[in-house]
């Protein structure tokens, strides 16, 4: 004869519950993302360059894209920037992409999707509050902006995130928006 299970005691009202330990899929498909995104917050510089090299590359295709026309190049862009950004930084997407602000390390990706700094729940060995085997994705971010030139970047105060642009193509916003700027001058 089995003993009988003990019922768990109920959560204390005065003491919050400790959200449960994150679960890794058989493939370790949760562990790969937070080790990719370490990996592009230590590399934060190399990226910065990259990202620089690669926004020139955009800018120089702006003849392209206005000929095809924005609209229409935002759907295959947007399916490479998803794939791409994705592996890397575990992109969400949200169309206002502040990672050369943010040391490489996506604040959409905190579970509070807070845009400007951590939360007051960050443990005290760096890790989320909601997440508690995860690093503070503000952490984190504070770590790969210190390695990068623009570094300060993450000083600014970030707009509210726009919901509209969910899902949409934020390289083809900065292409777009830069050169406009361009030629706005005389």
């Amino acid at each position: 004869m089995r003993p009988p299970i003990a019922a768990a005691a109920p959560p204390s009202l005065s003491a919050p519950s400790e959200p449960g330990p994150v679960r890794f899929s058989a493939d370790g498909r949760k562990r790969r993302r937070f080790t990719l995104r370490a990996w592009s917050v230590r590399n934060a510089a190399l990226l910065e360059k990259i990202y620089a090299t690669f926004e020139r590359g955009l800018l120089a295709l702006d003849p392209l894209f206005r000929a095809v026309g924005y609209e229409r190049s935002e759907k295959p862009v947007a399916f490479v920037e998803r794939h791409a950004k994705g592996l890397l930084f575990d992109c969400r997407m949200c169309g206002q992409c502040i990672l050369t602000a943010t040391g490489m390390s996506c604040p959409m990706t905190c579970p509070k999707q807070l845009r400007n700094g951590p939360c007051g729940g960050v443990r005290p060995n760096g890790t989320c509050e909601v997440i508690p085997d995860a690093p503070c994705v503000w952490v984190k971010a504070w770590e790969g902006s210190r390695n990068m030139a623009a570094g300060d970047g993450i000083l600014a105060v970030q707009p509210p995130v726009d919901q509209s642009l969910r899902e949409t193509s934020s390289w083809l916003r900065v292409a777009r928006r830069a050169t406009a700027g361009r030629e706005a001058r005389p």
